[in-house]
């Protein structure tokens, strides 16, 4: 997102979606590549697959309620007995296959790089202790959904906001605020009643069956 920023500076006003999907590109090809090249087991690639299957059931049915989905608790829980890589891996397939159903378009790389991104950061943050606090988890899982909104709205100015401005952007966040705090409520009231029995099940799983 620095980079980003750094860069639309740079071109004083032009070519700001070019340059966005160019930053999207450099972001999301580097950790494929390295998950192309990793040697996985079978197990291992069928786990994924099921947990990119349960984030997209987590969304579609809920497609009709504005902001209110089940995918980021997935990618959350998923994502703290998988590590950082596979996380951002399965975070971002369950924005690409859930657009199946729900419609591609320009906002379909940005969605995977939110979601690849909330996977990253919560596998960083289940190598730590934090991962054993409900709370904690609770209030993560609560701010990703802002940022989420965040990164999202962050697309939609530099698609769709002329002159693009400090008060634009501005504007475009504050505009998309109850959805945001929509996102983030359902995160936080679902890893508050499920994030436990769910990663002990993850990790059963996983210590069970030898995925990793």
């Amino acid at each position: 997102m620095l980079v980003l920023l750094a860069g639309m500076l740079l071109l004083k006003g032009h070519h700001f979606v070019i340059f966005s999907f160019a930053c999207l590109a450099c972001s999301l090809l580097p950790a494929y590549w390295h998950f192309e090249k990793r040697q996985m087991g079978t197990r291992l690639l069928v786990f994924l697959a099921v947990i990119v299957a349960l984030g997209v059931m987590g969304r579609v049915p809920l497609a009709a309620i504005p902001n209110v989905q089940l995918t980021s608790f997935v990618v959350i829980v998923s994502a703290v007995s998988l590590g950082p890589e596979l996380g951002f891996v399965s975070g971002s397939m369950m924005a690409l296959v859930s657009n199946l159903f729900l419609g591609q378009g320009p906002w379909t790389p940005w969605q995977m790089l939110a979601w690849g991104l909330m996977g990253l950061t919560t596998g960083l943050l289940g190598r730590t202790q934090l991962k054993n606090n409900l709370w904690v988890m609770v209030v993560w899982g609560t701010l990703w959904g802002l940022w989420f909104g965040w990164i999202m709205d962050l697309w939609y100015a530099l698609a769709y906001v002329r002159p693009l401005r400090p008060a634009s952007f501005f504007l475009s966040f504050a505009a998309s605020l109850m959805f945001d705090a929509m996102h983030a409520a359902t995160n936080g009231i679902s890893l508050l009643l499920l994030y436990q029995p769910w990663r002990k099940l993850m990790d059963r799983l996983i210590t069970k069956y030898n995925i990793l």
